[in-house]
């Protein structure tokens, strides 16, 4: 009787043992790998990359961690980051757009040689109804999709395998922060170099706020909203 209860409770912690390398190791590493295949090989979404890999990230998510999804990514307590979220949050927004456009965008172009390329955005110069649409799009795909892709998922897991000393914390800041850089090839070097930068600070701002992410969510939309003004009006 005591081997039978022994192999059923061996069998059991095998399953189990399978069962979280299979949540905790193979379903982030195969969700790592196919969002890099979403921002590396041109598969026709655009500007929907993000949306598209925000969903993917959600539901892999709920598959890893059920009903404590969100909370995986960093979106908890909201209700105490409220004073956070609309006060704080976009007084930095303010400070490091002023640091990005008279100290990192000059600093980078004179070590580059290369001017930032903008092109893109001249469509919305003007042009209310587009920054109207563009508004609402970019706190869904950037503040909130860009900020659960980098922080959430990957900076999130990077935490969880490698934890958050001091060098792995300066690893993993600057290596997404990097990869978050690398896909904004369409501004050129001078872009790249700017967004990684830029990505970084985010990071070290995610570990500060002890990596709930609606702060992030928070300066990323300010500071992007700060932007679309700025194109507005031909400053960009």
């Amino acid at each position: 009787m005591k081997r039978k209860q022994l192999f059923r409770c061996y069998n059991h912690n095998q399953k189990t043992m399978k069962t979280s390398f299979l949540k905790t190791t193979i379903i982030p590493l195969i969700t790592a790998i196919i969002v890099g295949i979403l921002f590396t090989v041109p598969m026709g979404l655009g500007d929907f990359t993000n949306i598209v890999a925000t969903l993917l990230i959600i539901l892999s998510s709920v598959i890893i961690f059920g009903k404590d999804a969100f909370k995986s990514l960093g979106l908890f307590n909201f209700k105490d980051q409220k004073r956070h979220f609309f006060t704080y949050a976009p007084l930095l927004a303010i400070a490091l757009f002023a640091f990005y456009a008279f100290v990192l965008l000059p600093g980078v172009t004179f070590l580059t040689g290369q001017a930032i390329d903008y092109s893109e955005f001249k469509v919305f110069e003007g042009n209310l109804p587009a920054c109207a649409v563009l508004f609402i799009f970019i706190w869904v795909s950037a503040a909130f999709g860009e900020e659960i892709v980098w922080k959430g998922f990957f900076m999130r897991h990077f935490t969880r395998f490698f934890g958050d000393g001091k060098l792995a914390l300066v690893i993993n800041i600057i290596l997404f922060g990097v990869l978050f850089g690398y896909v904004h090839a369409y501004q050129g070097i001078t872009g790249q170099i700017v967004a990684a930068i830029t990505g970084m600070i985010l990071g070290f701002i995610f570990y500060k706020r002890k990596y709930n992410l609606w702060f992030n969510i928070a300066v990323h939309g300010f500071f992007d909203t700060i932007a679309v003004l700025c194109m507005y009006y031909g400053i960009l």
